[in-house]
């Protein structure tokens, strides 16, 4: 079964930080590269971050360049996402989600959501001001 498991969010004042973690299984991990996406309240879903399998490329959002860190541990399967300086505006549902490397290669925008084929059910992080 194909399982993508966040942890992480919660409640955190303006200016604080959070680490998340998608930990992945069911597939062969090395064969997908792995974004995180949030939606808001009334808002589409965004992406937020990518990390390239292999050699680990990384990818970010102008909204979260400079604060948000993403990283990679093939050995556990699991994707991080820290996030610091965080605004009220980062306030969103987290989810992630596996894009597969054949299909990143061929695409101009990795952050559309319908090329993923793997999500998780998301972990709700609240920035308060």
């Amino acid at each position: 079964e194909v399982q993508l498991v966040e942890s992480g969010g919660g409640l955190v004042q303006a200016g604080g930080s959070l680490r998340l973690s998608c930990v992945a299984s069911g597939f062969t991990f090395g064969d997908y590269a792995i974004g995180w996406f949030r939606q808001a309240p009334g808002k589409e879903r965004e992406g937020v971050s990518l990390i390239n399998s292999g050699y680990g490329s990384t990818y970010y959002a102008d909204s979260v360049k400079g604060r948000f860190t993403i990283s990679r541990d093939n050995a556990k399967n699991t994707v991080y996402l820290q996030m610091n300086s965080l605004k009220p505006e980062d306030t969103a549902i987290y989810y992630c989600a596996a894009l597969s490397v054949h299909t990143m290669v061929v695409v101009t925008n990795i952050f559309n959501s319908r090329l993923y084929d793997y999500w998780g059910q998301g972990t709700q992080v609240t920035v308060s001001s």
